[in-house]
């Protein structure tokens, strides 16, 4: 049977998903094989993701993560549980090696798209590298970023940019013109519609449109989209005001597998 990545590789319309950050691994269990299930009713290759750390927090009393080793185990159980890839960030070099052993996609946040040692080091591990495309970045720019990686197996991703007092835009063109660079590109439909900030402390979201993000971006062309999701997001301890609710997740699946299928 082909892999996930495989599929991937190939060119296969595919969905990345799972909570902001670890919190418990009965909650990563939850998310996973909700959208594992939901994915494989719809022929979806599907990756979870979830990150063992978030660095770039607002406030330095924000949850950023159980810890390197805790969070690794996570992710190694769900992906030799579930028989799922999986995706998480890493913020510096150190972190690479050990987080390859286990990560299927290594992803560099946004904030940190234009950190040349650890694009390189990501590459270099023979992984796929998910770059974020910095809130501050034009489009365009994004090329000379996945030039430096100087590898095929790389994706980027729009996560919207920067618009002032709070908010995000997304100009639907830039997912057209990192396609120019041939590498796949993704769409995270839950960080464009983050409010940075707008929490007070963490930041909000607008949740509420997030299918019509999605529906949006398969119009215009994507690889594949990415969406953070929770069981009960009001709980969650980041991201709470942005992600998904788990139980929207059937309706956001079934939308994208029917425009996948518009030829």
């Amino acid at each position: 049977m082909t892999s996930v990545m495989d599929r991937i590789a190939r060119g296969e319309f595919f969905l990345i998903a799972g909570p902001c950050v670890i919190e418990t691994e009965p909650i990563c269990f939850a998310v996973a094989e909700t959208v594992a299930e939901l994915a494989r009713k719809h022929d979806i290759p599907y990756v979870f993701k979830s990150s063992y750390k978030k660095a770039n927090r607002l406030s330095a009393g924000s949850y950023s993560g159980p810890g390197f080793d805790t969070g690794l185990a996570t992710l190694r159980n769900v992906k030799e549980k579930l028989g799922l890839p999986v995706l998480t960030d890493v913020h510096e070099t150190p972190e690479v090696p050990a987080a390859a052993e286990i990560a299927d996609i290594l992803q560099i946040p946004a904030f940190l798209c234009r950190q040349t040692d650890l694009v390189v080091m990501a590459a270099r591990t023979g992984r796929w590298v998910n770059i974020k495309k910095g809130q501050f970045l034009a489009p365009e720019d994004m090329a000379k970023i996945a030039a430096k990686a100087d590898s095929k197996k790389v994706m980027l991703t729009e996560r919207g940019t920067t618009f002032g007092y709070r908010n995000l835009v997304v100009d639907f063109r830039s997912l057209l013109i990192m396609a120019e660079t041939g590498h796949p590109v993704v769409f995270d439909a839950t960080h464009s519609l983050q409010l940075p900030g707008g929490g007070g402390a963490v930041s909000g979201g607008q949740p509420q449109y997030v299918i019509p993000m999605a529906r949006a971006a398969m119009a215009v062309g994507i690889n594949g989209l990415f969406v953070e999701t929770h069981p009960r997001p009001s709980e969650a301890k980041s991201d709470a005001g942005a992600m998904l609710p788990l139980h929207k997740m059937p309706e956001l699946v079934e939308t994208i597998a029917r425009m996948r299928d518009i030829k």
